[in-house]
């Protein structure tokens, strides 16, 4: 967001830093609020992580570990591919969540990263899992930072409910699980309506399918395995999102976002899914 036209207001960091910025009409200030709390730090540069992947191990990644077939270019977009891979950036301790998102030629096309992120909160996520329960904050960038979406996750118990605005902090709908044992169900809600469900296809919850309201299948989630020196000794979680055909929003952007919602709600779940 940089056209003098948009309205003096606060905006999501397109510096990723903090969670929103002041947009004075004309340029971004040095003010900033995290957690309600405002503070001063000036703007340097636009931090857009990524997962060092090439466009061979992408695409390897899609059709012999996904088992996707790659079809027609979607215009380069997060909201236009019909294929998105989103790998989460290696870490032996991760203080901070960064994802990279790629399209089905492996070419990276935006990222994710998450804001807010206290020195005490990141040392709480150093020492304990108690970080799991807390309130997390992430952005969708393009591959400029611009800022595409915005997912909270408020702190929980048991189950979680993600709350997505777009890169102007206007809501677009909400990602709630609804149950806590068993297969794992999420609905896709927007203005108080349901539009949509991600539903696990087995009790580990690696594998989802993603329905519209009228319960037909409109995109897949498949989590891909990385071997088993990734899995012991990183963070990282990968999966390819298989949009089947091109949906209206608020459910496409639900649907682009359903990846990461399904990884931060189930964070440290015992069922194995991170």
């Amino acid at each position: 967001m940089t056209e003098a036209q948009t309205p003096a207001d606060w905006y999501p960091d397109p510096g990723g830093k903090h969670e929103h910025r002041y947009w004075d009409g004309s340029q971004w200030t040095d003010n900033v609020a995290d957690h309600g709390r405002q503070s001063v730090d000036a703007l340097v540069g636009t931090h857009v992580p990524t997962a060092g992947h090439s466009a061979e191990k992408v695409q390897q990644q899609i059709s012999a570990k996904a088992g996707v077939q790659a079809t027609g270019s979607g215009g380069g977009t997060i909201f236009t591919e019909p294929i998105i891979v989103v790998n989460q950036k290696r870490k032996l301790i991760e203080l901070n969540t960064e994802f990279a998102v790629y399209d089905q030629q492996g070419g990276q096309i935006g990222a994710v990263r998450q804001v807010g992120q206290s020195s005490a909160k990141k040392a709480l996520r150093f020492v304990s899992n108690v970080d799991q329960f807390l309130t997390h904050k992430f952005q969708i960038v393009d591959i400029r930072g611009n800022v595409l979406l915005a997912l909270t996750r408020p702190a929980k118990l048991l189950k979680s409910k993600v709350l997505i605005t777009d890169g102007q902090g206007r809501p677009v709908g909400d990602v709630v699980q609804q149950n806590a044992i068993g297969k794992i169900r999420f609905a896709l809600e927007a203005g108080g309506q349901t539009v949509g469900s991600i539903n696990a296809e087995n009790w580990r919850a690696w594998n989802f399918a993603i329905q519209d309201h009228t319960g037909t299948e409109v995109a897949r989630i498949t989590k891909t395995w990385e071997g088993l020196a990734t899995t012991l000794f990183t963070t990282a979680d990968n999966f390819v999102v298989q949009i089947h055909r091109q949906l209206e929003d608020p459910l496409r952007s639900l649907v682009v976002a359903s990846a990461l919602c399904v990884d931060v709600a189930l964070k440290q779940d015992d069922r194995g899914f991170n």
